[in-house]
């Protein structure tokens, strides 16, 4: 009897999958890239951390995802310069993070003291001032929509790099990213990456 030849049929059908898989675009979830903190000791996690009221910069989100920044509604746009202004405090104002002296070897024997904008990082007598004690707390409703909790973080992410790369521009002559390793982690010491997430609540429709 006369029948069909199906004897590759199973190698062609390797091959066409093999091309799909091949030349077929996958979306890309969007994400957060974070190094996780290393566990506490248990006597740290006995002793609770005091932090100032002018330390703290409040962000929350409600369920309608409106954005609160302290007692004030803000949009979106808001939170980066918001978050700058908190973060670094130039102008040594009474109600944002107190600015402490600190040596930070790589930034002490940099061109910083030499340029423009000395005086927003030293003193006058060529001390470092740094705020490394804040905090951002930010807090969201359990009914936050992800991609307004995830543009609040790039936002707070991209005022660190921002503040990062002037302190680089002004201390080393050239962009955070092209800095060694070195002058990253002095400029890191300097502008410390201090974001803290609270447990959702459940604010309602007003926060």
């Amino acid at each position: 009897m006369p029948s069909l030849n199906t004897t590759s049929t199973a190698d062609i059908s390797f091959m066409l999958l093999i091309f799909f898989l091949v030349t077929t675009s996958m979306d890309t979830d969007r994400g957060l890239g974070r190094t996780l903190p290393k566990p506490p000791e248990d006597e740290e996690q006995q002793n609770e951390i005091d932090v100032k009221e002018r330390n703290l910069l409040n962000i929350r989100v409600n369920k309608d995802n409106y954005l609160m920044i302290g007692d004030d509604f803000v949009s979106l746009s808001d939170v980066k310069p918001r978050a700058k202004e908190f973060i670094a405090n130039f102008e040594n104002l009474s109600n944002l993070p107190e600015r402490n002296p600190k040596s930070i070897e790589a930034l002490d024997n940099s061109r910083l003291s030499s340029s423009p904008e000395a005086g927003k990082y030293m003193t006058a007598s060529g001390k470092l001032m740094v705020t490394d004690k804040h905090v951002i707390s930010v807090q969201t409703d359990r009914g936050t929509s992800y991609w307004v909790y995830f543009e609040v973080q790039n936002e707070l992410v991209a005022a660190y790099n921002e503040l990062r790369d002037d302190l680089a521009k002004a201390a080393f002559g050239r962009h955070y990213e092209n800095c060694t390793q070195d002058e990253q982690d002095a400029i890191r010491h300097y502008f410390p990456q201090k974001i803290s997430e609270a447990e959702p609540k459940k604010y309602g429709k007003a926060l």
